[in-house]
């Protein structure tokens, strides 16, 4: 028996007014409260009227615009989970606008202290309803993950006005860079309303990534300050280039945090239903999440809330698909992570998300958070070992040729389990977690002392190497080694099978100066550099990404059937053996595989070559039955007899001709 819809939550336009709807199973009251049109002065309070686990209220003579916010009444009782404290203002959980951002203050989780003139107020706002037109982004692409403002702050070409704004990425130099990439989809960081984690402000700073949420649905108007018509109308302009939109969204936690932290919404609401508690000490929160409080993706009315989030996402912004942050969490049930649970079957049975992008961020720190390769088809899923094993290959770690091979592949290990047949890996270098791509050729260590916690805070395995001197440097031996190493690394992540992610500016030899948990920089730390981006590193990707457009091979999903679609062979252009696989310090390894040209139409085989020795290496080629091979540059193809030398510490790629 399925359980019963909740109907239409939030506030909702009628013809006489608006009607607000709110669930909570345990208030034993909810107050509306209504504002002014500055969103100022409280003009009414008025009480719901409880219908089952919603309370709702239908407001006449009231329309578009108004502000508004909520009380809930009940038992205060911390150590039974009960938090209802009616001196605080709490946001709707279905607000789609609201008119200023969070901003921590102490009171927000002091009881009995007022907080209206803390709480953002939700707006009444008018949907625009699109048809929704099948994704644009297809698995096998190329992800370029974004975060909004530092992406866009220090533009030149950016009118003043929009730099670290949404409206930003609709520019024609900000589209044309993308272009110039040939992205296939751009992952914005997350755009919801969010609040700084209250350990920042003492220490002067504040949370620039948002990735501690309050309104799933509300746009933060620090970064969207056009709410949902900006978000539409930056996505169609995306979209008019070819440009698929996925949003970053975390419903695994929310910025009500611990114990001690505020009161702002969902805790204020209904605590009990909408997080994880010690089913043996009621007041105690489930942590999962590394934040303090855990998201109860298994309730109903959780449940609902995150699938009414996603689909006014695509239905009034047109989004393509969705990317889930600490994505374990939405699998969890009272016995665990369950690939089949209610809430993660419901997002592909919906009518509008299921032909949606859905990827996973497969783990969470919980009890067998741990999920790479579980989550049900057709889910994507980041890959973190691939991350990490492709490091290590060109770090120059031992034992890593069949770790490669196996990536290159499609991580079958992983994703084929169960007879499956088919990739669902991101692979990715780097992410906005950790080291930038230069950082890690240029860091042995992190360095996270200006986060104010005495670089204790982010991983302290990073997998990473300095070529020679910690950071900064005007060597150009060095600097020419460090170029090198990140030319390798994204020659090698283009030439997986599957769907790849590169993070914004690691094309452009962005730096964190060595700080890999800048989440609370939102400054010159984390805000890209526009005047010295590296033009020969953002050629070379650039080249790279269109050799991933021509040849198929790279963005098949099939895993290779060991019936001739793959040779892997070694410097003497012979197939791999036993020993050639089990030599620790291997370093030289080639890769041919069937694929379809699509600039000249026609089937032939393309070689991928691996060296990361420290010295060129001579490689033979594979017998061709056609008229040899031909090295692929950016400048040209250039015919080989036979043999090629692979410079030192690089990935050459041949075209049988």
């Amino acid at each position: 028996m399925s359980e019963p819809t909740i109907r239409s939550l939030g506030a909702t336009l009628t013809n006489s007014g608006v009607e607000f709807a709110v669930a909570s199973k345990h208030a034993e009251k909810i107050e509306l409260c209504l504002f002014d049109a500055e969103g100022g002065e409280e003009i009414a309070r008025l009480p719901m009227k409880r219908e089952g686990e919603e309370h709702r209220l239908a407001v006449d003579g009231i329309k578009e615009g108004t502000r508004y916010g909520f009380r809930a009444h009940g038992t205060y009782d911390p150590n039974q989970g009960l938090w209802f404290d009616p001196s605080k203002l709490l946001v709707d959980p279905y607000a789609k606008e609201i008119d200023r951002p969070f901003r921590y203050d102490p009171r927000l989780g002091t009881f009995g202290e007022d907080t209206q003139d803390l709480i953002p107020r939700a707006i009444v706002s008018h949907d625009i309803r699109l048809k929704p037109a099948k994704p644009l982004f297809e698995p096998g692409g190329l992800i370029y993950e974004i975060a909004v403002k530092p992406f866009t702050m220090l533009h030149p070409d950016v009118p003043a006005e929009k730099r670290g704004t949404l409206a930003a990425l609709a520019h024609p130099a900000v589209i044309a860079h993308l272009k110039r990439l040939h992205v296939d989809a751009v992952e914005l960081m997350p755009i919801t309303a969010w609040i700084d984690e209250r350990h920042l402000p003492p220490l002067g700073l504040s949370n620039g990534w948002g990735y501690n949420p309050v309104a799933f649905m509300a746009l933060d108007p620090r970064i969207v300050p056009g709410g949902v018509e900006e978000l539409r109308e930056t996505v169609a302009a995306l979209h008019a280039e070819g440009i698929a939109v996925i949003l970053d969204l975390v419903f695994n936690h929310t910025g009500e945090s611990d114990r001690q932290g505020s009161t702002l919404s969902l805790r204020g609401l209904d605590n009990p239903t909408y997080f994880h508690h010690d089913p043996n000490q009621p007041g105690v929160l489930i942590n999962d999440t590394g934040t303090g409080n855990t998201v109860a993706c298994d309730q109903p009315a959780t449940r609902q809330l995150i699938i009414d989030s996603l689909r006014h996402f695509v239905l009034h912004a047109g989004i393509d698909g969705f990317r889930f942050d600490l994505a374990t969490v939405l699998g969890r049930t009272a016995k665990g992570f369950d690939p089949e649970s209610l809430t993660l079957r419901s997002l592909f049975a919906d009518d509008v998300l299921q032909d949606r992008i859905m990827i996973a961020e497969p783990w969470d720190i919980g009890p067998g958070g741990y999920q790479l390769g579980n989550f049900p088809a057709p889910f994507l899923e980041w890959n973190d070992r691939a991350r990490d094993d492709l490091r290590c290959f060109w770090r120059g770690d031992d034992n890593k040729i069949g770790d490669i091979a196996t990536i290159l592949a499609g991580s079958s290990s992983f994703f084929g389990r169960d007879g499956r047949t088919q990739t669902r890996s991101v692979n990715f270098l780097a992410a906005h977690d950790g080291f930038t791509l230069m950082d890690i050729v240029s860091y042995a260590h992190k360095h996270n002392e200006a986060n104010g916690e005495n670089n204790r805070d982010g991983h302290n395995e990073n997998f990473s190497w300095n070529n020679g001197v910690e950071g900064k440097t005007d060597n150009p031996v060095i600097l020419r080694k460090r170029r090198t190493d990140i030319e390798a690394l994204l020659s090698t992540l283009f030439a997986t099978r599957g769907t790849i992610m590169l993070t914004a500016g690691d094309e452009c030899g962005r730096t964190q100066r060595g700080n890999n948990n800048a989440y609370c920089q939102d400054n010159d730390i984390t805000w890209m550099d526009w005047t010295t981006p590296d033009e020969e590193l953002i050629g070379h990707t650039a080249w790279l990404a269109s050799l991933r457009r021509r040849f198929t091979a790279f963005s098949e999903m099939e895993f290779f059937n060991g019936k001739g679609d793959v040779l892997w062979f070694s410097a003497n252009g012979t197939a791999m053996t036993v020993p050639d696989w089990e030599t620790p310090a291997a370093r030289v390894l080639g890769m041919a595989i069937g694929t379809e040209d699509r600039d000249s139409g026609k089937k032939t085989r393309l070689a991928v070559l691996l060296n990361r020795a420290n010295e060129e290496q001579h490689v033979k080629l594979p017998a061709s039955s056609g008229a040899g091979w031909s090295l692929l540059k950016p400048e040209g193809a250039a015919p080989v007899q036979g043999e090629t030398i692979v410079p030192a510490r690089s990935v050459s790629f041949l075209l049988e001709n």
